[in-house]
This record gives structure tokens, C-alpha cells and sequence, in this order.
């Protein structure tokens, strides 16, 4: 009898797997099923001698989306999928749901094509209040930066950075930061097989000017919440967008996995802050079953 193979895509910084994907580790064992983690830029690696390869804690993509992209173009029996991973890399995306009608956060798209000098993009910047900057292409908040509109040494780092980005041929995003995100936190829903799952609350991340090289993401303070009605339908209309670009080149198919992160708008609405398909941390802990939920999901792409 021929034991299932299934690679766990992982980087260098979590060689065994972060501890959330541990989870989702010991649920496939439980099936009798031979879980892998393997690094995914690892050379020595056959990729091709797994029957699914699920990608999960691959955290460092962001400092070379290109070579990554590359990677899973090449990797067969890839969940989530190549197309839909190089869709969702580029923080572009969001532009496609506030074209669809998903309320998102109002953002300022800076690219190094403009050539924009440091007084135009000062004149792009918001005139009052705390803002974000940030490259369209990062993720847990690497190189990510909160700045002060009305204070001249804050506004002045902002201007520089984002030259500075845009000098590096990176494409930035400008976004007022919103106070509710200090108070009600991020609201993180997770969706395994298509399905909604559960969800948890994540607190602020963003204390101060943008983060470098230095590690690959920021610690975050979370807990189980419940998600309203209105967070629950712009989750839900989020994932489905994703799902019709993905069957767009695997029809009928679904996604694995997807996690959406929402905040509170001034008034109290929810807008949709990342949809994340690429590795987003699922929070298995949270939910003891999901992670058994998402290995049987697993499972059934080998049906």
C-alpha cells in the first residue's frame, strides 16, 4: 500500500514549520498521511515526489516575489495555486475589489514609472492625521511604516521613505491610518475548502516608522471573536472574487485556504484591509477542528 506524500512548504526561519502549520502537521499524520515540511527554495528538494504540496509558512517570499512565483510555477500539485499566489503577492489586487464594489481603504498608488518628485509626493500625502506607507509587494508589516501628517520630522521620514521605495522600483501605498485598528483591532476570518471557518481579533502592529530587514514579521496579540453579520458578507464576497480568478484558470476548483482581514471605517463599517491566499497564518489553535477540517480538505484534492 502506497503511503500519501505531502509536502508543507516552509522558509529557512521555520524549517519544522511554523506553530500554527504544526497543527495542520499532526492532523494529516492522524490520516495516515506522510506530511513533509520542506523549505521551499531548497534545491535538494523533489518536489515532484509528493502527491500535493500545500503551501503554508513560506514568510520570506516577499524579499524575492519574483524567484518565488517562479517556484510555484514550476511545482506541480500546488495548493494554493501558482496563478492565484502571483495575483495576491501584489497588494495591486486590492484595487480589483474597490473596482468590484468591495469598500477597501481609501489608498494613494505611487509607481516608479511617475517619477515623482519628494515635493509631489508630498503633495499626495494626507494633510491630517496618522498614515501608513507601504510597498504594494511586503507582508507582516516588513518595511511598513506609520507616520504623522501634522508633525514635520514624521511627515519629512515619510517623504523620504517613499522616494526611497519608489528609487528601488517599488510601488507604494498610501493609506490614512484608521484609529479603530488601536481599538477594535483587525478582524481575521479564516475560510478553509471555500467554507468560513472561524475568526479571530488581531491588536495593532503599526507603532512607529517602517520596519526593515530585521525578522519577517511582527508579534501579534490575538483572540477568538465572533464577526458580524456585515464582516461576514464582505469576507464572503472577498473569497469569492478570489475563487472566480482561480477557476478562471482551474474551473470548477476552489481555494484551500484564504484568510481576509478586515477593519472598522469611521463609521463603523467594515473594509477590507488584506485577502490573503498566498500563506496567511490560519490560527488553527483557535479552532481545535480546523485543523482536521483543513488536512480532510487536503485529502480531497487527491479524491
Amino acid at each position: 500500500m502506497t503511503t500519501t506524500r505531502i509536502a508543507l512548504a516552509t522558509c529557512n526561519f521555520h524549517p519544522d514549520l511554523a506553530e500554527d502549520d504544526q497543527h495542520l502537521q499532526r492532523a494529516l499524520e492522524k490520516l495516515g498521511v506522510e506530511a513533509v515540511a520542506a523549505v521551499w527554495d531548497d534545491p535538494e528538494v523533489d518536489w515532484s515526489a509528493f502527491d500535493l504540496v500545500v503551501v503554508r509558512s513560506v514568510w520570506d517570499w516577499s524579499q524575492r516575489r519574483d524567484e518565488f512565483v517562479t517556484w510555484a510555477q514550476g511545482v506541480p500539485n500546488l495548493l494554493n495555486r501558482a496563478e492565484i499566489l502571483a495575483w495576491n503577492t501584489d497588494k495591486a489586487y486590492l484595487r480589483e475589489l474597490d473596482a468590484a464594489g468591495m469598500p477597501t481603504i481609501p489608498t494613494i498608488w505611487l509607481t516608479p514609472e511617475q517619477k515623482l518628485s519628494s515635493r509631489a509626493v508630498h503633495t499626495r500625502m494626507p494633510a491630517h492625521g496618522d498614515f501608513v506607507i507601504k510597498p504594494t509587494i511586503s507582508r507582516g508589516a516588513r518595511d511598513t511604516g506609520r507616520y504623522q501628517a501634522g508633525e514635520a520630522t514624521s511627515r519629512g521620514t515619510a517623504i523620504k521613505r517613499a522616494v526611497q521605495l519608489l528609487a528601488d522600483g517599488r510601488e507604494v501605498m498610501i493609506q490614512r491610518y484608521l484609529t479603530s485598528v488601536d481599538t477594535v483591532g483587525e478582524a481575521a476570518l479564516v475560510y478553509i475548502g471555500g467554507e468560513f471557518s472561524h475568526a479571530v481579533r488581531k491588536g495593532a502592529m503599526l507603532q512607529g516608522q517602517f520596519r526593515g530587514a530585521a525578522g519577517l514579521y511582527k508579534q501579534e496579540s490575538m483572540s477568538l471573536r465572533e464577526v458580524s453579520d456585515a464582516e461576514r458578507e464582505l469576507a464572503d464576497r472577498a473569497v469569492a472574487f478570489a475563487r472566480e480568478r482561480l477557476q478562471a484558470d482551474h474551473p470548477g476548483e476552489d481555494l484551500l485556504y484564504a484568510r481576509v482581514d478586515l477593519v472598522d471605517g469611521d463609521d463603523g463599517s467594515p473594509l477590507v484591509l488584506e485577502l490573503e491566499v498566498v500563506e496567511p497564518t490560519l490560527f488553527l489553535a483557535f479552532r481545535p477542528e480546523a485543523a482536521e477540517e483543513l488536512a480532510q480538505a487536503i485529502l480531497a484534492r487527491l479524491a
